[in-house]
């Protein structure tokens, strides 16, 4: 396990850190969670936000983006990384460049095993629960202040 003054979060760039990000994605998306390539790989990477995880030898341990919209996802961390504030970090840092991008709102679809992680964010729950790649999901939103 690792404590929370381990690990650094920054923005990327997607053409820069594509190898890393999608790792970490195949990693907890596709070969924990089953979720078939196709739908993990979308096409909208490249119009995305990147922000990533590292640990201290700068090896890539976690990963979020964000739509030019507000819409949060793919959001990751390595398995023996996890409950250590990764998430939390990679999570704000998204929030922040949404306010500095004078977002009103951030938005996404969690997992239903991940609901109380945001609730703990600020976000709250709308519409009716929905499945996404086999997983049950629902749609989450947090208002801005400015």
């Amino acid at each position: 396990m690792t404590n929370k003054a381990q690990y650094q979060i920054e923005q990327v760039d997607w053409q820069q850190a594509e190898k890393a990000l999608t790792a970490i994605r195949m990693t907890v998306f596709v070969d924990e969670q089953n979720v078939p390539i196709e739908l993990e790989i979308d096409g909208l990477d490249p119009r995305c936000i990147h922000v990533m995880a590292c640990d201290l030898e700068n090896n890539t341990i976690g990963a979020a983006r964000m739509l030019e919209d507000g819409h949060i996802g793919r959001m990751a961390v390595l398995r023996e990384y996890r409950n250590n504030g990764i998430g939390s970090a990679l999570l704000n840092t998204l929030i922040e460049i949404a306010r500095t991008t004078n977002l009103q709102c951030v938005y996404l679809y969690a997992q239903i095993s991940a609901v109380k992680f945001y609730k703990n964010h600020q976000f709250t729950q709308y519409g009716k629960e929905f499945m996404d790649a086999g997983i049950p999901h629902i749609a989450m939103q947090r208002l801005l202040d400015s």
